[in-house]
């Protein structure tokens, strides 16, 4: 399935269900890997949800026999002690649950992401190597077209050997970078069937668009994680503070004895409840606190980082989608000239003042421009993919 180009903004995000680049809305990740990504969702949202009953005690229950000279002794027992007041703790520690399992999910979004740019750089480079191919198959046809020129010339004594020698190295050149770009073609392949879910051939290139900075920002995955970061540790200090505040507990329990005699006073059962304040006094207490309030500090201030980084990231991109647009132009200008000159060759030939060979060059080198162009939109491609692979 094709991405849709927009003026101002992403009409689809690269991590949109479906994650797929194909026309039958194939995701570009294998299931297993895509499972992997699944249970550490689960596995996130289990953790949450403990987290928010961390401040939750056990009920505890106890079984005990015990053997005297005298006599023995069975007694079961429930015993509870739960905070039901923490000085603000209690409230803190649900945020806090919450802010965290928001870090975590955005975390697992940004490996997700990641992977999935990964998946669809390779799918371009492959295709980047294809036409890299073509490309120097052609440059060969017109190396080898040389050699003939050159090889009559030398045999006709217009030319020196070394002329030929020349020709006949380039061309060797090409042809070695033609056995290089295969090589790399099939380790990249390997590459990209470790994690996509199928051959690099299925998959449709997507079509990416540009965005403006303000959306770049204002939708960044990156900086949407540096604020949880700020969020959880923002309660994590209110936790820490709390510690050390008063807590009033609800105490409770509830003994049974067994196996005694009817008359005997341990026959009954024995219930106990009540409250306690407790408040402890310890020396670290000022460390700790001020330790949490600079790790929260600290977590402002990355992010005011990132926010530059991710400015200057994008700024970047942009150069870097200029100077391909640039070298576009330059293609393309080459192209209409060997077009026009096509033009006036043909004639030539028609008028026996130039040769065969003279069109193919042309033609060949016409076509190497065509895919010249190919190359530089794929290429501006992979740089819009590390934009979209920040966006949330």
């Amino acid at each position: 399935m094709l991405f849709q180009k927009s003026a101002n903004f992403f009409l689809i995000s690269l991590f949109f269900i479906p994650l797929f680049l194909g026309a039958e809305d194939k995701k570009i990740l294998s299931e297993d890997r895509l499972n992997l990504f699944n249970y550490s969702e689960k596995q996130n949202e289990e953790n949450s949800s403990k987290l928010k009953k961390d401040w939750i005690n056990p009920i505890n229950l106890s079984y005990t026999k015990s053997y005297t000279d005298q006599d023995d002794t069975t007694k079961s027992a429930i015993t509870i002690n739960q905070p039901i007041f923490k000085s603000g703790g209690i409230f803190s520690a649900i945020k806090y649950a919450n802010a965290n399992y928001k870090y975590n999910k955005l975390d697992i979004e940004i490996q997700k992401k990641e992977l999935i740019k990964n998946a669809t750089t390779m799918l371009f480079n492959l295709h980047l190597i294809d036409l890299s191919i073509k490309k120097n198959e052609l440059l060969l046809k017109n190396a080898n077209i040389d050699i003939i020129r050159k090889k009559e010339q030398v045999l006709n004594g217009f030319l020196d050997t070394s002329y030929l020698d020349n020709a006949i190295l380039d061309a060797n050149k090409i042809k070695n970078s033609i056995v290089e770009l295969e090589y790399n073609k099939k380790e990249l392949n390997n590459n990209f069937s470790n994690i996509a879910s199928g051959e690099y051939e299925s998959f449709d290139l997507p079509i990416l668009s540009m965005t403006n900075k303000d959306n770049f920002l204002k939708n960044n995955v990156t900086l949407e994680k540096a604020k949880a970061d700020i969020q959880q540790k923002d309660y994590l200090a209110d936790m820490t503070i709390a510690k050390y505040l008063p807590t009033l507990n609800a105490n409770g329990s509830h003994t049974q004895y067994h196996d005694v005699e009817k008359d005997s006073v341990n026959n009954e059962n024995v219930y106990s409840y009540g409250l306690s304040l407790t408040m402890p006094l310890d020396v670290r207490t000022f460390n700790d606190i001020e330790t949490q309030k600079i790790t929260y500090l600290k977590a402002k201030l990355d992010l005011k980082n990132k926010i530059l980084e991710e400015e200057n990231f994008y700024k970047t991109k942009m150069a870097k989608v200029e100077m391909i647009n640039k070298k576009k132009k330059i293609a393309k200008d080459d192209y209409e000239l060997y077009n026009s000159l096509l033009t006036i060759i043909t004639e030539e030939k028609e008028a026996e003042l130039k040769t065969q060979s003279d069109i193919d060059t042309l033609l060949n080198s016409q076509k190497i421009k065509s895919i010249e162009l190919k190359i530089f939109d794929l290429e501006e491609q992979i740089e819009l993919l590390d934009l979209y692979s920040k966006i949330s």
